[in-house]
Parts: structure tokens; C-alpha cells; sequence
């Protein structure tokens, strides 16, 4: 790849990588030098062993903006980050697929006034909570940047969820609960045209092996979601997971099987499913 390609390509994700910046650090100047200290590493790299570039510069940038969170936040945030650090820091993995506009329409679901709620969380929950509720990353995708096992990144997205949503100026819970409550009667009922207009265009799902293993390949895009859920749902449970709405079921009284949504704007942007135990067991789930 010549260097007028590999700047053309990175020109295309710029705005993306700025989305990003701009969201965990709160500022667009900040996110001006993080992007620019993303090019830069980038320069400095093998690009033949880079196998998705998108992939490889959403971790990168996140990884600015994690030292540069931790710079901010100066001695005594650094502290109690060194404390939260659990067990089994995770190496580099391999790249994976990351879609642009998925994550771009994604970061317009939260506002500016949940800023001034970001910057009382440490840098690891910050960066976890924004990947994962903001951009639909996986628990898997944000490990790496923040040096966690997905367990351990679940918790810290998690513990900055309940933080965020125990302000009740922020506190859209309810009226997330109407849309996913609609969400699984359409479902029962087989009623495609309401799923698929709860649904955004760019709704993402996810699922965990467990989960993975028994629902097939999963859905890509808002038709084919709808398809997949419409007859189904059948049996689930309204319930909080780790703060957000969601639904379980329950067969015989234990979790086998929890679903959480991203809601914004009365449409439904992320779907994920986990049906591992123990990932379940780590969960902090709540019957509503």
C-alpha cells in the first residue's frame, strides 16, 4: 500500500476516529490531537500486517484516549484505576470487523449533557461504558484497549452504567422499558411490521458463543433482525442487566438466557445476547 493510499484510507475513517475522540474525551480539540497521534502510529506501522484497518484504528484511538484520560485525571484517578485492575490483562488479538456508519449513528445517541456524568468515571469504566453503549463494541473489542478480559470489561461498562443512570436527570430507563416491552410483545405475537419499526436501520446484534450456538448465525441488519425475532420471545422476563432494559428467561427458575438492549429515541440500536453461565453468573440481573 503506497503512502497516498494508506492517507486516503485513513482519511475515510477520520470522522469516524473523531466521533470516537470526541465522545471519551469530551473535547474537539482533545479529539483533534488523539486522531492525530492515531495517524501517526499508524505511520509508524507494518500496514501489511494490519488485517482490518477500521478495526485496528478504533482500538488505537482508544488507546490514546485511555492515557490521555489517565493524564487528565492526574494522580489520584490513576490510583484508584491501579486498584480496579483485575487479573488477566489481555494481549493483542487478532483485527475484527468494526462498521463505520454503525458506529457513527451509534455515538449520536448520547448526548452533550451526559459529558458532565462521564467525567466522574475512572478511564477504564469511561472508555468501556462509551464503546460499548455508544458505539455497540463488544466486550471482546473493548478488552484490548483497556487491558481486561471481557469479564472484567463487562464489569467495568457495568459499574459506569449504574453510575450514569443513579442521575435522575439521566434516568430514561422507563421509557426505554416501554420500547423493549413493545419490543418482545411484537415479537410473541409475530408482528413484523411493529419489530421492524422499533427497530434503526443499523441495529446491531450480538450474542456470546453460548447464545451463538443456539440461535445460528445472527441477523444482519433491521429486516432480517425482525425476521428473526418475529414468533419469538416467548417466555421472557422484563429485567434490568447490569442497568440496562433487558428481558431473561427463565426455564425451571435460573437464568439461561439474558437479553439487553441500547435504546435511544424510541429505537432500538444494539441487541445482545448471553446465554454463558458464566458470564451469566457475573451479571448483575434484576427482575422488573
Amino acid at each position: 500500500m503506497t503512502d497516498d493510499t494508506l492517507a486516503q484510507r485513513f482519511e475515510e475513517q477520520r470522522p469516524r476516529l473523531h466521533a470516537v475522540a470526541q465522545r471519551l474525551l469530551g473535547s474537539p480539540t482533545d479529539a483533534d490531537d488523539a486522531v492525530q497521534e492515531t495517524w501517526l502510529r499508524l505511520s509508524r506501522t507494518d500496514v501489511s500486517a494490519i488485517g482490518n484497518l477500521p478495526g485496528w484504528l478504533t482500538t488505537v484511538v482508544g488507546r490514546v484516549c485511555l492515557d490521555a484520560l489517565r493524564s487528565r485525571a492526574g494522580r489520584r484517578e490513576r490510583g484508584l484505576d491501579v486498584v480496579e485492575i483485575e487479573a488477566g490483562r489481555v494481549d493483542d488479538e487478532p483485527e475484527r470487523t468494526v462498521d463505520p456508519a454503525e458506529e457513527t449513528l451509534l455515538a449520536e445517541s448520547v448526548g452533550q449533557a451526559l459529558q458532565v456524568v462521564l467525567d466522574a468515571l475512572t478511564p477504564a469504566e469511561r472508555i468501556a461504558f462509551v464503546l460499548h453503549d455508544v458505539f455497540a463494541l463488544s466486550f471482546e473489542e473493548i478488552g484490548p484497549v483497556v487491558g481486561r478480559t471481557p469479564t472484567a470489561t463487562r464489569q467495568l461498562a457495568s459499574r459506569a452504567r449504574r453510575r450514569v443512570q443513579a442521575d435522575p436527570a439521566r434516568d430514561e430507563r422507563p421509557q426505554q422499558r416501554q420500547v423493549v416491552d413493545a419490543f418482545f410483545s411484537a415479537a410473541r405475537n409475530g408482528r413484523f411490521d411493529d419489530l421492524l419499526h422499533l427497530l434503526d436501520p443499523s441495529v446491531v446484534v450480538r450474542a456470546d458463543a453460548a447464545a451463538a450456538l443456539v440461535s445460528g448465525r445472527l441477523p444482519v441488519g433491521a429486516k432480517a433482525v425482525a425476521r428473526y425475532f418475529s414468533g419469538r420471545a416467548q417466555g421472557v422476563r422484563p429485567a434490568l442487566i447490569d442497568g440496562a432494559v433487558g428481558g431473561v428467561i427463565l426455564p425451571g427458575g435460573g437464568v439461561r438466557l439474558a437479553i439487553s438492549f441500547v435504546v435511544a429515541d424510541d429505537r432500538i440500536l444494539a441487541i445482545e445476547a448471553v446465554a454463558d453461565p458464566d458470564q451469566l453468573a457475573v451479571m448483575d440481573i434484576v427482575l422488573t
